[in-house]
């Protein structure tokens, strides 16, 4: 079984920062794509950022340029560095992992609890 598990969540004045950390643990033969996705009560969840094992990144429109992903392989470890955070950035943070949790070829979507974020005055 695969768990990850965020954490840095919390609350933050606008213009502020956080930095989110997602760690997967668990039996883990490989993690491909990781990334950060969001959601506001009653709608869907939203991308924010993903990233590759090679590194190669992704982020959506509202947050380019405020925000970046990172991650170790190493450690299966992944963040997501948040600045000039706004007040319609107050949401559930969830972070998601592709895992190979085997030598066998089969891939599986992993998501974490959601970590709280807000942002208000």
């Amino acid at each position: 079984q695969v768990q990850l598990v965020e954490s840095g969540g919390g609350l933050v004045q606008p213009g502020g920062s956080l930095r989110l950390s997602c760690a997967a643990s668990g039996t883990i033969f490989t993690v491909r794509a990781m990334g950060w996705y969001r959601q506001a009560p009653g709608k869907e969840r939203e991308l924010v950022a993903t990233i590759t094992a090679l590194g190669s990144t992704n982020y959506a429109g509202s947050v380019k340029g405020r925000f970046t992903i990172s991650r170790d392989n190493a450690k299966n470890t992944m963040w997501l560095q948040m600045n000039s955070l706004k007040p319609e950035d107050t949401v559930v943070y969830y972070c998601n992992a592709y895992v190979r949790a085997s030598a066998a070829p089969i891939w599986s979507d992993y998501w974490g609890q959601g970590t709280q974020v807000t942002v208000s005055s």
